[in-house]
């Protein structure tokens, strides 16, 4: 059971600490990458940093909705279902093109900052790495939507989802208008007709009221990063590797930002003390010490600066970022067209 501990008001209308090994490095075992395929469908989970509330009224919620919205109008996905928690989410998210950690990194970053410049506060508002399972929509969609609208029953804030404003279960009983929200592929699967769909859907959803916590919806039954059969797996496998990622050189990430900031590399590499430069180099510093396959000793020699004098300036535009919103809009702008 997902204790909350909190009350619920109704309803009237992103980087974190990372989960690293301990001890030897050489005991570490190498985290497998996402899966990603045009399609995919997956359970997503956002935590609280060392389970702290992530939400504190309406108005952080509706924030957190705005930025779903304007996630899914950029990077085309589909939301299947929702629930905002105390000190978590639930996703059921199906992704287009764009894969899941660029749509989840973008929602997590900005609302982290968001919340930062709220409460005056720095730090990591999320834990770790989210939690993403790949699922086979065909065989669990369905049982995953009644999971997660079941999920403020388990966590013992509601005696039924019928009572919890903060989930998508209201959206599809008609009793909300989330315009946004992708509710036909779940109805369609109970009857055509669209109230006869509703009410098949209601029963369904609960009948789950009372299950309890189901450890394949949060671990999988394969790999710990997918819930399906062993086909189905073995497809999914076979179209992720299909999918090549290209990863940005140096090159690119010089070439966007000088783009951005209007000069040229000679600029950034240029020893006179020119203010204006120290942005964007800062930029590109941070862009490439996130970068696990980047070099910022790469940067340094092709910039001709100091090592150390670079990794400053980039945790310092890090500090930044936690209170200066136009800045960080102009670093993710940066980022997408890297």
């Amino acid at each position: 059971m997902e204790n909350q501990g909190k009350s619920v008001t109704m309803l009237k209308e992103g980087s974190g600490l990372t989960n690293g090994c301990h001890g030897s490095s050489s005991r570490c075992m190498a985290r497998k990458p996402r899966l990603h395929y045009p399609g995919a469908c997956y359970h997503v989970i956002l935590r609280g940093n060392a389970g702290h509330d992530i939400f504190f009224d309406q108005k952080d919620r509706s924030r957190f909705f705005f930025l779903l919205q304007e996630g899914m109008e950029r990077y085309k996905h589909r939301l299947h279902a929702y629930c905002l928690m105390t000190n978590h989410v639930h996703l059921a998210m199906q992704v287009g093109e764009v894969p899941l950690s660029r749509i989840i990194q973008n929602i997590s970053f900005r609302y982290a900052c968001y919340m930062n410049r709220r409460r005056q506060q720095v730090g990591h508002l999320f834990q770790g790495r989210y939690k993403a399972l790949l699922i086979d929509a065909d065989s669990y969609l369905l049982e995953l939507v009644r999971y997660i609208h079941n999920n403020p029953v388990r966590a013992g804030l509601v005696t039924s989802p019928d009572q919890y404003p903060w989930s998508s279960h209201a959206v599809y009983l008609g009793n909300g208008t989330v315009p946004w929200l992708a509710t036909d592929w779940v109805l369609s699967q109970f009857a055509e007709q669209k109230q006869r769909a509703v009410a098949l859907y209601h029963d369904f959803v609960m009948q789950g009221k009372d299950d309890a916590y189901q450890k394949d919806f949060h671990q999988g039954t394969i790999e710990g990063r997918i819930l399906g059969e062993d086909r189905f797996a073995e497809d999914a496998l076979v179209k992720a590797s299909q999918k090549v990622v290209r990863q940005a050189t140096l090159d690119r990430v010089l070439q966007v930002v000088c783009e951005q900031y209007k000069v040229c590399q000679a600029d950034l590499a240029s020893s006179a003390r020119q203010r204006r430069m120290s942005e964007p180099r800062a930029i590109a510093a941070l862009i490439v010490r996130e970068a696990e396959h980047l070099s910022l000793t790469s940067l340094a020699r092709r910039l001709s600066r100091d090592l150390s004098g670079l990794s400053q300036a980039a945790s310092r535009l890090d500090k930044r970022l936690k209170t200066d919103t136009g800045l960080t809009e102009k670093i993710e702008a940066i980022k997408e067209r890297i």
